[in-house]
C-alpha cells in the first residue's frame, strides 16, 4: 500500500512532467536522454548572419547615385515617380488594391505641367573602366546625367545603349583610376526566402542600405512583354531605380525597378530585374548599343478552355497564333492564324509569355522547331528566326473574350462588297463575311461581336461567305461542341472570340 509520503512524490513526479511538457513549447529539454545533439550541417551564409555591415562595406564603394536634368512631368513640386504602374488586367491581385489608393490621391495644378526637372536614380559599375548600369526610366530623354561616386566624386556620363523593353540602360564616365566593381550573379539560383540587400539613392540621399528576402519569382507585372520580375520585401523607394539587389555573397541577382504603392513609397512589395536576363541585354549595349531580338511575326492570345475545347484539344496549353504578319519568319514557314503553338525546340509552352520570351532570345538567323496543332494533326514547323524591326512590337498578346449563353449566336451576315468595304473602312486585304446586324443580348453580342466586324474564320478554318460561316458552326454543334471558335477582324485587329453554342 502506498503511504502519503509516496503519494506526495508521485504527485511531485507529474507536476514536474507537466511543467516539462508546458515549457517545452517555449524552451528545448536540456536533457540529452530525451534530445542527443545530432550532428548538423554547417549553417548557410544567411543562417548564420547576425550584421550585414562587412558585406554592404564590400559592395557599397560600387553603387553610384544618378542625377539627371531634362523635360518632364512634375508632380507637387517632387520629382516623378520612378515608375509609374501600367493599367492592371482584370483579375490582377492588385487591380482593387492599386485603384482603391489612387483614386484617393489628390491632384495638384502641378500636375501634367511639363517644365525642366531634376530626377534621382542608383547605378552600379561593372567594369574598372567606369561603364554603369542603371534602368532605362533613369536616363530616358535626360539632357544631362551626372553620376556621383560613393566618395562624393562627381563625373557626367554619357548613354552608351538603352532598351526600354527590359528597362535597363548602360552608361559611362571617364575616369583616371580603376574603380571599384561588382559581378553579376546567377539569378537563377536565387530562392524564395534568401536573404537580398538593396542598396541606392534612396529618395535623393545617397548611400542607402536595406534588406529583406525574396518573396517570389517569375513575376509578370504588365510592364511589358518580357516581364519576369523577382519580387522582393526589402524597402527600396524613388531613387532606388537602377540600384543593384545583392545576393549574401555580395553579387548582383537582380536590378531594382518597381514597386507597388499608393503614395510612391514602400509598403514591402518591389520587384527587381533578374540578372541573368540583364547580363545579355547589358552584353549587347556594351557591343551594339543596342538589343536585336529574335521576331517569328505572329500575334498570339492564350489557349482558355473554351477554345481548347473548341479545337478538340486535350488541355488549354499552348499559345492560338490570331494572326501572321505577312512576309514574316512565321508566314513564310507556313504558319497559319488558328494554329496552336504548344511547344519551341522541344520546350513545351506553359505560359503565355513563354513564346514571346524564348523568340525574343534567340538569335537573329538560326532555326527552331515548333510543334503546331492544326485541324486536330500534330506537325512540326522549322522557322528560320528573323530579327525583330525596329521598335515596332511584333509579339503582341491579344486578350481573349469568351461567353456563357445558350441561344443562337444573333449575327446577319454578308459579303465584303466594295461599298461594305468603304463604309467600314476595311482594308483591300481583308477578306471573309461583314457582321451587318448583332441582336441585343445575344452571344454574339456579349462575346463583343459588333456591327462592322470581319468574320474571317470558323474554328481553324478560312470562311470567304456567309454560307461557310453557318456550315461551320452548324458542323461544330454536331460534333457536340460547347462553343464556336471566330476569329474576327476590326480596325485592322485580328483575334479569336470563343462564342457559346445552344447545347451547350
Amino acid at each position: 500500500m502506498d503511504t502519503m509520503k509516496d503519494k506526495r512524490f508521485r504527485k511531485t513526479l507529474i507536476a514536474a512532467a507537466l511543467t516539462t511538457i508546458i515549457a517545452g513549447a517555449q524552451l528545448p529539454l536540456m536533457s540529452s536522454a530525451i534530445a542527443k545533439p545530432q550532428a548538423s550541417e554547417p549553417m548557410t551564409l544567411q543562417q548564420e548572419r547576425k550584421s550585414f555591415a562587412s558585406l554592404i562595406k564590400q559592395v557599397k564603394p560600387a553603387v553610384v547615385s544618378i542625377t539627371t536634368t531634362g523635360k518632364g512631368k512634375v508632380s507637387s513640386g517632387m520629382p516623378q515617380p520612378q515608375f509609374s504602374m501600367p493599367d492592371l488586367p482584370e483579375g490582377s491581385p492588385f487591380r482593387e488594391f492599386f485603384q482603391h489608393f489612387s483614386e484617393k490621391t489628390p491632384k495638384t495644378p502641378q500636375d501634367d505641367h511639363h517644365q525642366q526637372v531634376k530626377g534621382a536614380g542608383s547605378g552600379f559599375i561593372i567594369s574598372a573602366d567606369g561603364y554603369i548600369v542603371t534602368n532605362h526610366h533613369v536616363i530616358d530623354e535626360a539632357n544631362e546625367i551626372e553620376v556621383m561616386l560613393d566618395d562624393g566624386t562627381p563625373y557626367t556620363a554619357t548613354v552608351k545603349g538603352s532598351d526600354s523593353k527590359t528597362d535597363l540602360a548602360l552608361i559611362k564616365i571617364d575616369v583616371d583610376k580603376p574603380l571599384p566593381f561588382v559581378e553579376m550573379g546567377d539569378s537563377s539560383k536565387a530562392e524564395v526566402g534568401d536573404w537580398v540587400v538593396a542598396v541606392g539613392n534612396q529618395f535623393g540621399l545617397g548611400g542607402t542600405a536595406t534588406a529583406g528576402i525574396i518573396s517570389a519569382r517569375g513575376r509578370d507585372i504588365q510592364s511589358g512583354p518580357f516581364d519576369d520580375f523577382l519580387q522582393i520585401d526589402a524597402p527600396i523607394n524613388r531613387g532606388n531605380s537602377g540600384g543593384p539587389l545583392f545576393d549574401t555573397n555580395g553579387q548582383v541577382v537582380g536590378i531594382n525597378t518597381a514597386i507597388y504603392s499608393p503614395s510612391g513609397g514602400n509598403v514591402g512589395i518591389g520587384f527587381a530585374i533578374p540578372s541573368n536576363m540583364a547580363k545579355d541585354i547589358v552584353a549587347q549595349l556594351l557591343d551594339n548599343g543596342g538589343v536585336s531580338r529574335g521576331w517569328l511575326g505572329v500575334h498570339i492570345q492564350p489557349v482558355t478552355d473554351e477554345i481548347a475545347e473548341s479545337l478538340d484539344l486535350n488541355e488549354a496549353k499552348g499559345v492560338l497564333v490570331a494572326s501572321v504578319v505577312k512576309g514574316s519568319p512565321a508566314g513564310n514557314a507556313g504558319i497559319k492564324p488558328g494554329d496552336v503553338i504548344t511547344s519551341m525546340d522541344g520546350v513545351e509552352l506553359d505560359e503565355f509569355k513563354d513564346l514571346s520570351k524564348r523568340v525574343a532570345g534567340t538569335k537573329a538567323g538560326s532555326s527552331s522547331l515548333f510543334h503546331i496543332q492544326r485541324e486536330g494533326t500534330g506537325r512540326d514547323v522549322k522557322v528560320n528566326i528573323g530579327s525583330m524591326p525596329g521598335e515596332k512590337e511584333q509579339l503582341a498578346g491579344l486578350e481573349n473574350e469568351s461567353v456563357s449563353d445558350t441561344a443562337a449566336l444573333g449575327i446577319q451576315l454578308t459579303g465584303l462588297t466594295p461599298e461594305a468595304r468603304k463604309q467600314y473602312s476595311i482594308d483591300k486585304d481583308s477578306y471573309g463575311v461583314l457582321v451587318t446586324d448583332v441582336k441585343a443580348n445575344s452571344p454574339a453580342s456579349r462575346a463583343g461581336i459588333r456591327t462592322g466586324y470581319v468574320i474571317n474564320m470558323v474554328g481553324q478554318k478560312v470562311v470567304k461567305t456567309p454560307d461557310e460561316v453557318v456550315e461551320r458552326v452548324k458542323a461544330a454543334a454536331d460534333k457536340k461542341h460547347t462553343a464556336v471558335l471566330l476569329r474576327v477582324e476590326f480596325q485592322g485587329e485580328k483575334r479569336f472570340v470563343s462564342v457559346k453554342l445552344a447545347s451547350a
